[in-house]
């Protein structure tokens, strides 16, 4: 019995390594590899997220700036080093992006109970998807048997992620480029229900936009100046940003966008009827944004004998 168990232990890690070859993720990949991993990854979400319920969107927001760039990888994660400069510095990143902490303690402990399995592409997707569910939001089916890049791009990320200054066309042409759909980007946008931005992201909006509510433009003056205080945060969701709900897009309704790139989806074009949808009916968003994660944790993976396993999140092996 016991050399049975074997085979049949042995047939199904050969069939998870064989799909991941074959560039097929799937949702049982760690089921006989690493068991344990999706509970470790759940418990420290869970926990980081009660800690500070802004750390959620922050979360979130590593997978996406993650798969924009060269695909999902977890090159996001990477130190610089002498032989490249990595992702962490580039302009939609630098002063902006956190979280790492979070993802070296989940890696610290899944590393001691299956070293060297778990990738920290893989991470970062389960990482999103326990974000969101613990603030409210939808579950999906994580997909999984990423491996990890060994080198980031810093021009890659200042190219490949769009700007909060982005208009409609330049958003549906981002995203029409990672293989995502003009739905997807506005369910994808809808995750902006949580988390802050920085002033120096939206202050020209705020000053100098017409498509705008003047009473919440005056409310968000008062916490970013028309000069300095690049810095200082001011939520998403004015009602509820650390609630994972449709108010965004109820926001966006009434002219309340907080980023340009924001408002565009609901300014007289061709996305204005989704975010109406979305609006009216918070399960129609959560049912596309929950499809719309899985497409873009899709985006090339690398798989079989591509990439490595990291031991440490910010550097390669």
């Amino acid at each position: 019995m016991k050399t049975l168990a074997c085979i049949v232990l042995c047939v199904l890690c050969i069939s998870s390594i064989n799909n991941a070859a074959h560039g097929q993720l799937t949702s049982t990949f760690y089921n006989k590899l690493c068991p344990t991993a999706l509970s470790i990854v759940k418990a420290a979400v869970n926990k980081a997220v009660n800690n500070e319920k802004r750390m959620g969107a922050s979360l979130l927001r590593l997978h996406f700036h993650d798969c924009f760039v060269n695909g999902c990888d977890g090159s996001i994660l990477l130190d610089d080093n002498s032989t490249f400069t990595g992702e962490k510095t580039a302009l939609p990143n630098a002063n902006s992006v956190r979280g790492f902490d979070v993802i070296d303690t989940i890696k610290t402990q899944v590393e001691a109970a299956c070293s060297g399995v778990v990738s920290c592409a893989d991470i970062l997707a389960i990482v999103a998807r326990d974000s969101v569910v613990q603030l409210g939001g939808p579950t999906w089916t994580v997909l999984l048997g990423r491996r990890d890049s060994t080198t980031a791009s810093l021009s890659a990320a200042n190219n490949n992620i769009p700007s909060p200054a982005s208009n409609l066309s330049a958003l549906i042409s981002s995203f029409t480029a990672h293989g995502l759909s003009t739905k997807d980007l506005v369910a994808l946008s809808g995750g902006h229900t949580i988390g802050q931005a920085r002033c120096t992201t939206f202050r020209a909006r705020i000053y100098n936009e017409s498509n705008i509510d003047t009473s919440f433009a005056t409310s968000v003056k008062s916490s970013c100046p028309s000069a300095g205080g690049d810095n200082t945060l001011s939520p998403l969701d004015l009602a509820t940003p650390t609630t994972f709900d449709n108010k965004y897009y109820t926001d966006l309704g009434n002219r309340k966008g907080l980023l340009h790139s924001d408002q565009q989806l609901f300014s007289g074009g061709s996305t204005n009827s989704q975010v109406t949808t979305y609006s009216a009916n918070q399960n129609t968003f959560f049912t596309d944004f929950a499809a719309a994660m899985v497409k873009m944790g899709n985006i090339s993976p690398l798989t079989g004998t591509s990439g490595q396993i990291r031991k440490n999140c910010r550097k390669a092996n």
